[in-house]
């Protein structure tokens, strides 16, 4: 009988959710105890095996286009936001909007809003098409430009006075490399520092945490934008990282006797999700 491999596993504190997904999460799970079954528009958070443990419980996922089809029902708005065309659809059909907007993401909205009442010309620091940056869109009726590098900005014939947001899941440094890049080629830059610290400062907590281990594991949903950079960040600090989104991805082959292992995630990765991969390394 094999002895086992006798790893050390420890989950990384900092990692799991963000303070905007467990809100939502909390709501949706409030509402299905009491009502049995919940609509959601888009995935609740960028990770299937959350997904379906809700679905378990009566959440039912439904896109934009269903959305539009739907009558006198109750829907919850993820953390991500939605632009105003959602409010205005929800008015129309008689459809009570239950907001889990994350407060980080409501802000930014805000503030976007109000520069584009000011007429400025806005550039968006963020990826094309993800629910945050479609919302973000929205406060100027779509005409902020979304660029997903410096490169891409570059492209684009631009003013000599930027208005600079983000996305609020981007890294701080990059957004200020383009920021400084723009100032240096001569353009009036007001940039608007609107990154999610819990998530921005995650790199540096990580790049710690990975450094401490002979192999990491990263779980994360494929979906996630923030886990393929988080991913990323473990992956040049520790070489011996390995991405799963759930525990039939490890391989014992993987680790070596007694080795230390450490245990982190997207802000979208459940808890539940990595203590179940720390105890399927520990029955190695």
């Amino acid at each position: 009988m094999q002895s086992g491999l006798h790893l050390s596993v420890r989950i990384d504190p900092n990692s799991g959710f963000c303070f905007g997904v467990i809100y939502a999460i909390q709501m949706a799970e409030d509402l299905l105890e009491e009502q049995g079954y919940l609509y959601c528009l888009g995935d609740i958070v960028h990770n299937d095996e959350e997904v379906q443990r809700l679905e378990k419980k009566g959440l039912r996922i439904i896109d934009h286009e269903q959305f539009q089809q739907l009558r006198d029902e109750a829907v919850l708005i993820r953390a991500h936001g939605e632009p105003p065309s959602t409010y205005q659809r929800a008015m129309e059909n008689n459809l009570t909007l239950i907001d889990a907007s994350c407060p980080v993401v409501l802000k930014l909205q805000n503030r976007i809003k109000s520069s584009f009442d000011r007429r400025e010309k806005i550039y968006i620091y963020g990826k094309h098409g993800h629910a945050e940056v479609l919302g973000l869109l929205g406060q100027t009726s779509g005409e902020a430009v979304v660029f997903e590098s410096l490169e891409e900005l570059l492209h684009h014939e631009l003013p000599t006075n930027i208005t600079l947001y983000s996305q609020t899941t981007k890294s701080t440094d990059s957004f200020y490399r383009i920021k400084n890049e723009l100032l240096e080629r001569g353009y009036a830059v007001n940039a608007n520092d609107t990154i999610c610290r819990q998530v921005s400062n995650r790199d540096e907590a990580l790049r710690r945490f990975a450094a401490q281990f002979d192999q990491v594991v990263f779980v994360s949903g494929t979906k996630s934008s923030n886990g393929k950079v988080l991913y990323q960040v473990c992956k040049d600090t520790n070489e011996h990282t390995h991405f799963v989104s759930n525990t039939e991805q490890m391989c014992p082959s993987w680790f070596a006797p007694g080795q230390s292992v450490g245990i982190c995630g997207a802000t979208s990765t459940p808890m539940w999700l990595m203590e179940q991969v720390r105890d399927a390394l520990e029955r190695f």
